[in-house]
């Protein structure tokens, strides 16, 4: 649910691949001939973006050094948390980011499939991009999703620990972001 760090690493691309890489979590199957082309390949771009993430050796020791009881959903609020960085990075730039409205106008621009279809206009009108700068709202948002999930919230769970942890979890930021960035950033004239 990193909104914004796909919408970071696909700008480079057309709006049909940025919106690829944005709705790709709610596409479900490796069959994407239905898509357009463009989308499709945003769609196969995020899906490296995560795998390349997840096995990423500061991901892997950040997930072993969790609390047991939310290994298990750890990377969904370490992706939120990656936001609540670029968030806040992006605020603190001279001139504002043209980022985040991209994404907003792509967003709008045509419905999300079914498994987004409720969020994506909450987090345009919320302007959730914006907010992850806060911790707390970062926080509240990790816990939402916890709700949306069977059994325990386990993510509401998580969040003291990703409180305890944020100096320390920055720091894996800073040493994650500009490998992936390097490894998969696309950029302009692809």
């Amino acid at each position: 649910m990193n909104f914004l760090a796909h919408a970071w690493l696909a700008r480079g691309g057309s709006d049909d691949f940025l919106w690829g890489n944005l709705i790709a979590d709610g596409v479900k199957g490796s069959d994407l001939s239905s898509w357009p082309a463009e989308v499709a390949s945003g769609i196969r771009h995020h899906r490296r973006v995560d795998a390349f993430v997840d096995a990423h050796p500061v991901v892997v020791a950040v997930r072993r050094r969790s609390p047991n009881r939310q290994r298990r959903y750890a990377g969904i609020g370490l992706d939120l948390m990656w936001d609540h960085f670029i968030s806040r990075e992006l605020q603190r730039q001279a001139r504002p980011s043209l980022l985040i409205p991209r994404t907003y106008r792509v967003l709008l621009a045509r419905p999300a499939p079914a498994r987004l279809a409720r969020l994506v206009p909450l987090l345009v009108e919320q302007d959730w991009l914006h907010r992850y700068a806060d911790f707390a709202f970062t926080c509240r948002a990790i816990a939402g999703i916890g709700q949306r999930l069977t059994g325990p919230n386990r993510l509401a769970e998580l969040v003291p620990w990703l409180a305890a942890e944020h100096s320390r979890l920055e720091e894996d930021f800073q040493r994650l972001w500009p490998e992936v960035r390097r490894a998969l950033e696309l950029t302009e004239g692809r």
